[in-house]
């Protein structure tokens, strides 16, 4: 069996309130890749089928999330006030909303996108896991998690969260 990667392209919107830049205080946008590797339970050998699972089984439900509830999505820590202004003058607005405790970084977009994608992989009972998630926020930033840098038991987000169930949540409102 062989590695599965595969690329989508969304567009979205966020902005960084922690890290104390200006310019990422004001909310602004980027259209990003994401590139996702998984892992086959075994090493490559020819059979019957000479693969593990079908390539679209494995890439439908991450594409139809990405396109479907990533796309077009405004990105928020917890605590934002925007949150409460979408809350009371436009609670239509709210599903469209992906919130992170902390800055919605490319980092912490990396691992929600690392927990989800092995949430519906396990879901579906597909035999991959996940090995790598690669951001593109620019043509000239990108971030990488790989599991040597990132244990989703030991990442610090709540068990609970909309990051782990794997349903098309994007918040936990």
């Amino acid at each position: 069996m062989a590695a599965l990667e595969f690329t989508r392209r969304y567009a979205m919107a966020h902005r960084l309130l922690a890290t104390r830049s200006p310019k990422c205080a004001i909310p602004h946008g980027h259209n990003e890749f994401v590139t996702v590797r998984l892992d086959p339970p075994a090493p490559f050998r020819f059979s019957e089928t000479n693969s593990a699972a079908p390539f679209e089984a494995v890439k439908r439900r991450w594409h139809e999330w990405i396109d479907e509830h990533v796309d077009h999505t405004l990105h928020l820590g917890e605590n934002d006030p925007l949150i409460a202004f979408f809350r009371e003058s436009e609670p239509g607005r709210l599903t469209q909303i992906m919130t992170f405790p902390g800055d919605p970084t490319t980092e912490a977009l990396a691992g929600c996108f690392w927990l989800k994608l092995s949430a519906f992989v396990a879901d579906e009972k597909l035999p991959f896991s996940v090995r790598e998630v690669r951001i593109e926020e620019t043509p000239t930033n990108t971030v990488v998690l790989t599991r040597d840098i990132f244990d989703p038991a030991t990442c610090g987000l709540r068990r609970h969260a909309w990051p782990w169930r794997a349903d098309m949540s994007i918040n936990d409102f």
